[in-house]
């Protein structure tokens, strides 16, 4: 027998064998001389088409599933078989191991037990929810108490209350829905009221102060702070528009009078001038027609008497002339009061009741007047948004009252430090808006910065506690009146880029 050549002079050989046979260099060539050459049979070929389209059909549902689906992969890729031997025993281990069935697991999952914390938790849930949803749908409230009685049983099971919530989930969503409409409805029809208003009582300063702020307090979100803080102006400033209203009417009722005895008077005096003119004539006709001396005597009388009776009318229809002037400038001088009156009335629509600096509609009006003027006289006008830092926590730990306190004594020192011609508004909430004019923008991060540490001097107090205030700020550029909401929203943005850095800052935008 002859020994076997090395494997050197086989791959030789098989090299020779690809020249003179003019064949392709190919790993599958190259495979085949081989093993002729060396008088051995060639390995079967790695069946890689068939084991991809197993792989399509393998299962991938779970986990185990998916793992080994690429373990799978990965073998036929690598043509390893000691791979996909592992990979279909790991498959074989799966089909034996014991699963639970359907019904196994509704009949366990039935008899679950929910934790009596959840339970509560969850009835406390549904106990909350259902005051927002009004009491149109009873049925829906009857599940609900179906259900609350249900979870704070002694054994809250767990396939018992599925079908019950799920029935009552449903009914649930189109309450929502219909409560959500029914919401956005009602705030569009008083929107429309305030926006008629608004529009009916231009010539009316008072009432279309009224109007415009309403609008305002009306515009999404709403806050119930917001809307007990409008309520209390209102309240205050329709009592004070009720009194105006009332002393107006008097006043006009009495202007009435006086012109009618004004008009009445003149009426008089030109009957009684009529009668003095025609007791005249007559006088100077007899006169005319006399012919003694004697007879003369008697007429010049008359005319004198005549005269000073007309004097003495004239005297008295001119003392009761001024009398009415006089009254009549008194009445003049009342409505003028009243009117100033209710143009107060108007402009407190226009302040925070709480802080006494401009609300948001004060604000826009003096934007618009602010903007307008320096475009006029080619001044810069920058505007700064802060926010009180940690105000939550001082709410939470001290007291809503506290808290507004806290929002006059940061308004009180703002206004202190601030210059004659800049305007603090508040915003909304802990929110400050102050327009500075003839600034420019280093400068006005300068005069925020100057407050800040204000504030750390001027401690606020309460029941003998010193608590300290600070705010964020952003402040920018106000370029034209198109730029004055961008410019309220960039000082917004750079408000909380300086309270993502730290709080206590300034940030120009």
């Amino acid at each position: 027998m002859a020994a076997p050549k090395p494997p050197s002079e086989i791959a030789r050989e098989t090299l020779k064998l690809l020249a003179q046979r003019r064949l392709s260099p190919t790993p599958e060539h190259y495979q085949a001389l081989y093993h002729e050459v060396a008088g051995t049979s060639p390995p079967p070929a790695f069946p890689v088409a068939p084991l991809r389209a197993i792989q399509r059909v393998l299962p991938a549902q779970t986990p185990a599933q998916k793992r080994l689906l690429n373990q799978f992969e990965h073998a036929v890729t690598q043509q390893h078989w000691p791979g996909l031997q592992s990979v279909l025993v790991g498959y074989a281990n799966l089909a034996i191991t014991p699963v639970s069935t359907a019904s196994d697991e509704r009949e366990a999952a039935a008899q679950v037990t929910l934790p009596p914390r959840l339970a509560e938790a969850l009835a406390r849930l549904l106990h909350n929810l259902l005051p927002a949803l009004g009491e149109d749908d009873t049925r829906l409230l009857e599940m609900a108490a179906e259900l609350q009685t249900q979870l704070r049983g002694p054994q809250a099971r767990a396939g018992a209350l599925e079908q019950a919530l799920a029935d009552f989930n449903h009914r649930l969503s189109f309450a929502a829905e219909d409560q959500s409409a029914i919401r956005a409805g009602l705030l569009t029809l008083l929107r429309l009221v305030f926006e008629n208003i608004a529009v009916l009582c231009v010539e009316d300063d008072w009432l279309h102060g009224q109007a415009q702020g309403l609008m305002a307090a009306s515009t999404p979100p709403l806050s119930l702070r917001r809307l007990d803080d409008v309520e209390r102006r209102l309240k205050d400033v329709i009592h004070k528009q009720a009194n105006a209203r009332e002393h107006t009417a008097q006043a006009q009722a009495q202007m009435r009078e006086l012109l009618a005895a004004f008009i009445e008077r003149l009426a008089r005096m030109d009957e009684s001038s009529s009668t003095y003119h025609n007791q005249l004539e007559q006088c100077a006709e007899r006169i005319s027609q006399a012919s003694r001396p004697q007879d003369i005597a008697p007429l010049l009388e008359e005319v004198i008497s005549a005269t000073r009776a007309m004097a003495l009318s004239t005297r008295v229809a001119h003392g009761e002339l001024q009398d009415l002037r006089s009254r009549a400038e008194a009445r003049h001088a009342e409505v003028e009061q009243l009117r100033q009156e209710l143009d107060r009335a108007s402009a407190q629509a226009r302040h925070d009741p709480l802080t006494g600096s401009l609300n948001r509609k004060g604000f826009d009006e003096a934007m618009s007047r602010e903007v307008a003027r320096a475009q006029r006289q080619g001044r810069p006008l920058c505007v700064a948004l802060l926010d009180i830092d940690d105000f939550k926590a001082i709410n939470d730990r001290l007291g809503h009252a506290t808290g507004d306190q806290a929002l006059v004594h940061l308004a009180d020192v703002t206004r202190q430090v601030l210059r004659p011609q800049d305007q603090l508004a508040r915003y909304g909430g802990e929110e400050f808006v102050i327009l500075l004019p003839d600034t420019e923008l280093d400068e006005a991060a300068q005069i925020m910065r100057r407050l800040q540490r204000e504030l750390t001097t001027r401690y606020f107090l309460t029941e003998g506690e010193r608590v300290l205030i600070t705010f964020s700020a952003g402040v920018t550029r106000v370029q034209d009146e198109s730029d004055s909401s961008d410019a309220v929203r960039r000082a917004d943005q750079g408000m909380y880029l300086a309270k993502r850095s730290g709080k206590n800052r300034v940030v120009t935008a």
